[in-house]
């Protein structure tokens, strides 16, 4: 489904990205795993059009997106959620969840001013399925909370809602988890085990290894800006440049 082929990313002349190359299979989770400062939300970023690559080739369903803007991806069926939260404090929750169907609304400036019954129609079945989104996060009885009052781990799945309200055909989660507690990250793990099972195709970045190794079909490794590793969980868990960059600096730091 996705495809990055010697992807490289430099910033005043630093390299973020070196050549990374890997796929992303329709169906399965694939985790991108590596130590901070690998270059993991870099790729995120190049993916969606938010950054453009230096170098390489990025394509969605075999055709290529490299220098789409972010908003052209997202017509596409590309939707996201960022390591650093993206909502809108002032919005209530509900609204920032229907900003994720922003390119369903479909209606022009006229139809808006007019508020012809087809509008108002279309406007009421995108609510239902933001109420629906906010539902299977268990958010619906916080609706109407502007979204800048809640809790981290409740704006954390206000992000997993806004980026699932659409059915998108790849969804890529930066952090899903982090800066949650172990009852906040056990929640969002069984959201992200059920969109898994409904066959959802998912880019994971996580640095919760147990989540990683739980829920991951395929694991891809970067290490400064470079890919050193593809495989499976088990296979990813036993290579020892691996252990080295990414897992061993982690036990040393437990």
């Amino acid at each position: 489904m996705l495809k990055l082929e010697n992807v490289s990313k430099n910033f005043g002349g630093l390299p973020a990205l070196s050549d990374v190359s890997f796929e992303v299979p329709q169906g399965l989770v694939t985790a991108l795993i590596g130590p901070n400062g690998a270059g993991k939300s870099t790729l995120i970023n190049c993916t969606t059009g938010v950054l453009q690559p230096s170098k390489g080739t990025v394509s969605f369903q075999q055709k290529k997106i490299t220098a789409l803007p972010a908003h052209q991806v997202a017509r596409l069926g590309i939707a996201r959620t960022f390591q650093n939260l993206k909502l809108f404090p002032r919005l209530t929750v509900l609204d920032n969840v229907l900003t994720g169907l922003t390119c369903e609304g479909g209606s022009s400036m006229l139809m808006a001013m007019l508020r012809l019954p087809y509008l108002r129609h279309r406007e009421r079945q995108l609510k239902l399925r933001a109420m629906e989104a906010l539902d299977r996060f268990s958010l619906s009885d916080k609706a109407d909370w502007p979204a800048g009052i809640l809790a981290y781990g409740d704006k954390k799945r206000v992000e997993l809602a806004r980026a699932t309200v659409s059915q998108p055909d790849l969804l890529l989660l930066d952090e899903p988890v982090a800066g949650l507690n172990a009852e906040e990250t056990a929640e969002v793990g069984e959201q992200l085990r059920l969109l898994r099972s409904a066959g959802h195709t998912m880019l994971l970045v996580e640095h919760d290894m147990d989540l990683v190794m739980e829920i991951a079909d395929q694991v891809v490794v970067l290490d400064s800006g470079k890919c050193i590793a593809t495989g499976t969980p088990e296979e990813v868990r036993r290579n020892p440049l691996v252990l080295e960059a990414y897992l061993g600096r982690m036990e040393a730091t437990a």
